[in-house]
């Protein structure tokens, strides 16, 4: 199933974050922070999402792409943070509702949980990793948030591509 692009009433502008995840998230800390210098810009826990993360960032102003160090609160629980060490990609969207909106129309399937605030404070939903028979389309084992991109990316990506 392909629909032409002109069609799609959004733009995926650019990376927005990459998410790790391990059983233990000092060693990730170790790594990215000390020997690779990332900023440590913030910690989000929430039951909800099984997760504790460390927020690092790499890169200046509308072009800076989050690198989230995750480990699960329970290791039994889902979602398992921990079981895919590269969790999931985010991209910045430029309109996120009509994004979903047009995506679950032409068959992509979502994961539970809707629009919502995500760790850095963006409105985020994620792209399924598994397709079903309602909805055929999905990230083919991957995680993809989508990420409702500030009014400064936006512009931003705009001026580089002009």
């Amino acid at each position: 199933m392909r629909v032409a692009t002109s069609t799609r009433p959004f733009k995926v502008l650019g990376i927005q974050q990459v998410a790790i995840g391990a059983p233990d998230k000092s060693r990730l800390r170790t790594l990215w922070v000390d020997m690779f210098g990332l900023d440590v810009t913030g910690n989000f826990r929430s039951e909800r999402e099984n997760v504790d993360e460390d927020i690092c960032t790499m890169g200046v102003g509308a072009f800076k792409v989050e690198v989230d160090l995750m480990q699960p609160i329970d290791p039994d629980k889902k979602p398992a943070v921990h079981t895919t060490p590269l969790n999931h990609i985010g991209l910045w969207v430029d309109d996120l509702p009509r994004a979903v909106e047009w995506l679950s129309a032409s068959g992509v399937r979502f994961a539970p949980g809707g629009i919502r605030k995500g760790a850095a404070g963006f409105d985020i939903c994620f792209v399924h990793p598994k397709s079903n028979d309602a909805f055929p389309l999905s990230g083919e084992g991957v995680l993809i948030e989508l990420v409702q991109a500030p009014t400064e990316v936006i512009a931003a990506f705009a001026k580089m591509a002009a």
